[in-house]
């Protein structure tokens, strides 16, 4: 879907919001490089490895290159599970940009239905939803029922709500980083 200049193009675009919004120095950065539609995209920040922040969204309204620059700004100041990144950070963190396709509502009880590393998740039940993209089962080394679990609990349910009525939707994204 996208060629590796548009993929090197959103990594530096995440990257240099960050900055900008961290320092608060600079412009909003702007991007002219044509990009395909999305229906979703999320930006990891990572130090040292380690996770530092990740938000997105699931609809690209206004367009990829906004969308990341908007998630971007969000995970390294608005992710809950984290203090904002400092400017004393921002030399050692690693950005990450995963631009998702298409959700696809799924019997998750089906043989194949979900593959660890190619698909990632979402859970849904009321007004609850929660998210895990598809690196992050392989990272955490976790069977394809663990990551069922682990989903459910992302959106704040019990984890087997996926065997008690909670919806669950796979994608694929496609994932690239510095």
């Amino acid at each position: 879907m996208l060629s590796d200049a548009q993929k090197q193009a959103l990594v530096d675009l995440a990257r240099r919001t960050i900055v900008a919004h961290v320092t608060r120095c600079g412009d909003p950065v702007a991007l002219d490089t044509d990009l395909p539609q999305a229906s979703g995209v999320f930006v990891t920040i990572k130090r040292r490895g380690e996770l530092r922040g990740c938000l997105g969204t699931l609809q690209c309204s206004r367009g990829l290159a906004h969308e990341v620059a908007r998630c971007a700004a969000d995970a390294a100041s608005a992710d809950r599970r984290f203090s904002p990144v400092s400017r004393e950070e921002l030399p050692e963190l690693g950005v990450e940009v995963s631009v998702l396709g298409p959700l696809e509502a799924i019997d998750p009880h089906a043989p194949g239905a979900i593959v660890i590393g190619q698909h990632g998740l979402v859970a849904e039940l009321g007004t609850r939803r929660g998210l895990l993209l598809p690196q992050v089962a392989p990272e955490w080394g976790w069977t394809v029922d663990q990551f069922l679990r682990q989903t459910c609990v992302k959106a704040g349910l019990p984890a087997d709500a996926w065997q008690h009525g909670g919806r669950i939707s796979r994608f694929e994204a496609e994932v690239f980083g510095d």
